[in-house]
């Protein structure tokens, strides 16, 4: 459905999914700071954007565009954990720091679609923490799954218990 998504955004079911999600989202004592995965690519994935909208939209949190494309990277999507962290170091660069009071105490989420290896978001948050924001996690529609049986392989057998 998300891949979907991001070939035609539908508003009304990103609104959807973000009402489900933010179900499960902490009180914050003060409401974080979206910032969204930004995508190299002219026509790239609007997702982000969109779970940020409907976040603002429903709970009144903030956005803001912080992050930029240094590089452009690999599609990741056929790459391992270890080489996706190697494609995107320092993909990401920080359009500014913190103005006076703005860090203190404000949560920083960063915002994107899919977590995978976790080498997006990471590389993310250490382009925004350099210049001293506040990164407490990355917010992610879905998550693929940890280890997956290869295409074209046979699942391991289970073991089964009774008769």
């Amino acid at each position: 459905m998300l891949l979907g998504l991001r070939q035609r955004p539908e508003d009304a079911r990103v609104g959807a999914l973000v009402q489900v999600m933010a179900e499960g989202l902490p009180q914050w004592r003060r409401r974080p700071l979206l910032v969204p995965v930004p995508s190299w690519k002219r026509h790239g994935n609007p997702l982000p954007a969109l779970v940020c909208r409907q976040l603002v939209r429903q709970l009144g949190y903030r956005r803001d565009d912080l992050l930029e494309r240094s590089r452009p990277v690999l599609g990741q999507h056929h790459l391992k954990r270890a080489m996706r962290l190697d494609n995107q170091e320092g993909a990401f660069g920080c359009r500014r720091g913190p103005r006076l009071g703005e860090a203190t105490g404000r949560p920083v989420l960063i915002v994107d679609d899919i977590l995978t290896s976790g080498a997006t978001g990471c590389n993310a948050a250490l382009a925004l923490e350099t210049l001293g924001w506040q990164v407490v996690g990355i917010l992610c529609l879905a998550r693929t799954p940890r280890s997956r049986t290869p295409l074209g392989s046979t699942p391991p057998a289970r073991s089964r218990s009774g008769p």
